[in-house]
C-alpha cells in the first residue's frame, strides 16, 4: 500500500497460509472471550497484567525507569503502586482491543458517556477540521471506537508486520474512521483537516530524531518530541482537542477538553513543548492507563549516555 493512499482491509488467501493460524486461533479465543460479560472480562484482563508482570521483564524495567524519569518527587512505594496499576491496565487493555474490534455497536454505547463533545461542534460551527491530541493511553483502541459513533473521523495509522493482525486492525478501526491514513502520509492528513475532519495524532511518544525537537516532558528535559503537529496546525489551521479515553468502573467515560489556544505555529520548538505540557494533563488524569512501556526517551542528544541502558 503507497502510503499517499487511504488504507483499506483487504482480504487475500494468502492470509489463509499455514505461517498464520496461530495468530487466526489467537484472534478467535480473543473473540470468544470478548462475547463474556464486562465484570468477567475485567477481571481477566488484571490476571493477565499481573502475569505480565512476571513475563515480561524487559518491559517492567522500561516502565519502571519512565516512572522514575517522570515522577522523581513520588517516593518508591508510590511509584511500585503505579507500576502494578499500570501493568494491570495493560492486561485489561488487550481484551479492550478486542472489545473495539469485535463489540456490536449496541454493547459499547452500553458502558460508554462522553463528555465535552461541544467542543468538536463548536470547531465544526466554524468550518475547521478538528485535531484530536489522543495520545497513547491503553484505552485508545476502544476509545476511538466509542467516539466514531458519534463523531466517525479519519485515523492516523502505523502498519503491522503480521500481515493477518493487520487486517484485522484496520477492519476493526475501520469501525469507528471513515478512512485510515498511513502516519507518514502527511499530505492526507493535511487534506483531511482542511476539508473539516476529525483527524486523531498522537505526538507524544519518541519516533526517533528525524523531524523531532528536545524539549521539557514531566521531569526530562530533553524528551524528543515531534514536529508533526506544528506542521499540521500551521499547514491546516485545526482546532487542537485533547482527548482523554478514561477506564471508570463498569465502563469508560470519554473526555473532550475545550479547544487549545496560544499554539505558538511559527516556532517547532516552542510548538512541541506547547503541546507536551497539553499531554502531560492528559497523563496526570489517569497515570495508571498510560502507555509507559513504551521507550519514551531512547533518543538522546548526542554523546548523552541512554537512559535504559543496564
Amino acid at each position: 500500500m503507497k502510503k499517499n493512499q487511504e488504507i483499506q482491509a483487504i482480504f487475500s488467501l494468502s492470509l489463509l497460509h499455514p505461517r498464520y493460524w496461530l495468530t487466526w486461533f489467537g484472534l478467535g479465543v480473543l473473540y470468544i472471550l470478548v462475547l463474556l460479560p464486562y465484570p468477567v472480562i475485567v477481571w481477566l484482563g488484571k490476571i493477565l497484567g499481573l502475569l505480565s508482570m512476571k513475563l515480561m521483564q524487559r518491559r517492567v524495567t522500561i516502565a519502571k525507569r519512565n516512572l522514575e524519569l517522570c515522577f522523581p518527587e513520588l517516593s518508591q512505594s508510590e511509584r511500585d503502586k503505579l507500576l502494578r496499576e499500570n501493568f494491570i491496565s495493560t492486561g485489561i487493555a488487550v481484551f479492550e482491543t478486542g472489545m473495539a474490534w469485535f463489540w456490536p455497536d449496541r454493547r459499547i454505547r452500553r458502558h460508554a458517556t462522553i463528555s465535552g463533545i461541544e467542543h468538536i461542534q463548536q470547531a465544526k460551527d466554524k468550518k475547521q477540521g478538528v485535531l484530536f491530541i489522543g495520545i497513547h493511553f491503553l484505552t485508545l483502541e476502544l476509545g476511538a471506537r466509542i467516539i466514531g459513533l458519534n463523531h466517525p473521523g479519519v485515523g492516523v495509522y502505523r502498519p503491522n508486520d503480521n500481515p493477518v493482525m493487520d487486517y484485522i486492525q484496520i477492519k476493526g478501526r475501520l469501525k469507528s474512521n471513515k478512512y485510515m491514513l498511513d502516519r507518514k502520509n502527511l499530505k492526507g492528513m493535511i487534506r483531511a483537516l482542511k476539508q473539516g475532519e476529525v483527524l486523531w495524532y498522537a505526538p507524544d511518544h519518541d519516533y526517533g530524531p528525524k523531524n523531532s525537537v528536545f524539549v521539557p516532558f514531566f521531569a526530562v528535559e530533553k524528551a524528543a518530541t515531534t514536529i508533526g503537529t506544528s506542521i499540521l496546525v500551521r499547514m491546516a489551521d485545526p482546532a487542537i482537542i485533547p482527548f482523554i479515553p478514561k477506564r471508570i468502573k463498569n465502563g469508560y467515560h470519554m473526555i473532550f477538553e475545550s479547544a487549545l489556544v496560544g499554539f505558538p505555529k511559527e516556532d517547532e520548538t516552542a510548538a512541541a513543548a506547547f503541546i507536551n505540557k497539553a499531554i502531560e494533563k492528559e497523563i496526570l488524569m489517569a497515570p495508571e492507563q498510560y502507555m509507559w512501556l513504551h521507550r519514551r526517551f531512547k533518543t538522546r542528544p548526542d554523546a548523552e549516555k541512554s537512559y535504559y541502558e543496564q
